[in-house]
């Protein structure tokens, strides 16, 4: 994210957000001119990703916040999207920690995909864009490349149509990809409706790659899709080539409109009365049956709208923040967004919040990782404390250095990509109900987290830590799924767990107390075993962890576990993944074979 000595950037002006959430930090957002919510991929429509162990190394481990070695699996969905009002609120968190950048949304070419690009307009997005079946890596599986996807030419005609149909297309762009490889694929994607396109695989080939679909496999013949150094070495690719394709694609370009008497792609969006089907096809018995009876009226059908409805977009929508709370907060907190903020001192706020406010601590988060990084302030600088119902994504990407404590409860999706803060959320100390009883936070709580830690005094809803990647956390309680698809952290859970626990959970490790001594039946054991707390630096991690708890909530329950540690201990169980045994397991015997070494050396005062 920083520039080299010539002043040229390396940064990447688009950064994804998709359903792994792999790295998604306050950091990674805020470094973007685009972010990029991918809800589907053209090539492998509904399905997740997996990067086997042996191609996580050392900077991808690091990139995505995990464990080298141990394997990544991407959900198939985002698990804070169930409905166009949860794409709406991910709108809105991006918003809120990037003001400045634009938030598109990624479709996959499918039936249906008008009536989703509607609503993608309605919900704030910047840009919408159409996925088709032909793009996408070479580690796509071939049946779903082959049977589940379809062109983008399908789903791009119906997008334009539907959003110039409800008076939509002004206020958002429209992206297209998915195999386009020459200006012609251009011309027909702009007369269809697009005026962005996405041109990936061609300039991969452009840069030496060579199509042999072998991605997932680490043996790339070119250097490209892998991580062996010595094939690196056989990669010739160069800018220089990326830059003359795309400056021959747009002469072209230039001379079809020319060819069309259009002067600017403004003109041309939407025209599809400038397409028209080949006549020959249909008569020559030599074409494919199929061929012959293909019907396009579908996709060169103009959409019935007046014709002052616009036809591209005119000025992109963006959701109103200026009423936003973390606004009063980076007011009062403004000496910590300088670059020299030694002299500072710890700031504590206290305000109420009601359930309207939404990303509480977002914003304040990105304008911390403007100026300071990813390393953020430090511990504590920042402390609020809040006292009510928050909203939605409370906590969402909290930077180091901040603090959110709140008197109350919360909404759906707390602490989604917290980036280093603390999150305290427990019930009023003149409750009467049993904390460890009730439920104090929603849904989806840690989605994607990376770091920080985060307390809760009562019950917790589904999909506890879902893909937590280095957070540590304590809880009462979670509904089901918990700390599914997790690759790093910690979790203590003090209460029971719901069914589903630990389903795809790759790394990190999971204590959880059972008072029943039932929890198996309740765990995925899949990928996972159970193990009893041997160690006594576990035991010592797990008790301070529970202390802290304690000391940020009041919670009773912690205290009577604490009260009653030497009886208890063997109530706990602990969750560890199998992946990230055998790679900690590596470690120690890689250690313990360097050591002997050592003290010979130093034995024989060599």
């Amino acid at each position: 994210f920083t520039r080299d000595a010539n002043g040229d950037s390396r940064r990447s002006a688009i950064k994804q957000v998709a359903s792994g959430r792999f790295g998604v930090t306050a950091n990674y957002l805020v470094n973007a001119d685009e972010l990029q919510i991918k809800m589907a991929q053209g090539a492998k429509p509904g399905e997740g990703g997996q990067l086997p162990g042996h191609k996580v190394d050392e900077r991808i481990a690091k990139v995505r916040w995990s464990t080298p070695g141990v394997t990544l699996i991407s959900p198939p969905p985002h698990h804070d999207i169930y409905s166009i009002e949860d794409l709406a609120q991910l709108i809105h968190d991006l918003q809120c920690v990037s003001p400045s950048a634009r938030v598109s949304v990624k479709l996959v070419s499918e039936v249906g995909v008008g009536t989703v690009a509607s609503g993608v307009a309605k919900a704030g997005a910047g840009a919408v864009v159409i996925s088709g079946f032909s793009g996408g890596t070479g580690a796509s599986p071939l049946s779903s490349i082959k049977h589940t996807g379809l062109p983008w030419e399908l789903g791009l005609a119906e997008a334009q149509q539907v959003l110039v149909h409800n008076n939509l297309r002004g206020r958002l762009r429209v992206q297209v990809d998915g195999g386009l490889l020459s200006a012609r694929d251009v011309a027909i994607a702009t007369l269809l409706g697009a005026e962005e396109w996405g041109m990936a695989t061609a300039s991969l080939i452009v840069s030496g790659c060579v199509m042999l679909r072998k991605c997932h496999l680490n043996t790339c013949s070119v250097g490209i899709a892998t991580q062996d150094d010595e094939l690196r070495k056989r990669f010739t690719g160069t800018p220089e080539d990326v830059v003359r394709f795309f400056q021959y694609i747009a002469e072209d370009l230039r001379e079809i409109m020319a060819e069309l008497g259009f002067r600017t792609i403004d003109e041309m969006v939407g025209r599809v009365d400038r397409l028209q089907p080949r006549h020959d096809v249909k008569a020559n018995p030599q074409v494919h049956w199929k061929a012959r009876k293909l019907d396009l009226s579908a996709i060169l059908t103009s959409p019935r709208a007046p014709a002052a409805w616009p036809r591209y977009c005119q000025e992109a929508y963006r959701n109103p923040l200026a009423d936003h709370l973390d606004r009063m907060l980076m007011e009062q907190g403004k000496a910590f967004l300088a670059e020299d903020n030694g002299g500072a001192d710890a700031l504590c706020i206290s305000q109420p919040i009601h359930n309207t406010d939404r990303s509480v601590g977002a914003m304040l988060s990105g304008a911390i990782s403007r100026v300071h990084g990813a390393a953020g302030l430090g511990d504590d600088s920042i402390h609020v404390r809040f006292k009510g119902s928050a909203g939605q994504s409370f906590g969402a990407f909290l930077a180091s250095g901040v603090t959110l404590d709140l008197i109350g409860d919360a909404n759906d999706y707390v602490g989604k990509g917290l980036s280093g803060g603390r999150i305290v959320v427990a019930p009023p100390q003149e409750s009467s109900f049993a904390t460890e009883e009730n439920i104090i936070v929603g849904n989806t709580v840690l989605y994607g987290a990376t770091k920080g830690e985060a307390f809760f005094s009562g019950l917790a809803g589904e999909r506890f830590a879902v893909r937590n990647s280095g957070a540590r956390a304590v809880v009462e309680g979670m509904g089901d799924h918990g700390c599914e698809y997790m690759t790093g952290g910690t979790v203590v859970c003090l209460g029971p767990t719901g069914r589903n626990f630990a389903a795809g959970m790759s790394g990190g490790v999971a204590y959880v107390f059972q008072r029943q001594r039932d929890f198996r039946e309740h765990c995925n054991l899949e990928m996972v075993d159970l193990e009893a707390l041997t160690s006594e630096s576990e035991v010592w991690l797990v008790y301070g962890l529970i202390q802290d708890h304690a000391r940020y909530t009041g919670s009773p329950l912690a205290e009577r576990i604490l009260d009653n540690w030497d009886s208890l201990t063997d109530h706990f169980v602990k969750v560890m993944p199998r992946d990230y045994k055998r790679v900690l397991a590596q470690r120690r015997a890689r250690r313990s074979s360097r050591s002997p070494q050592l003290s010979v050396i130093q034995g024989g005062g060599q």
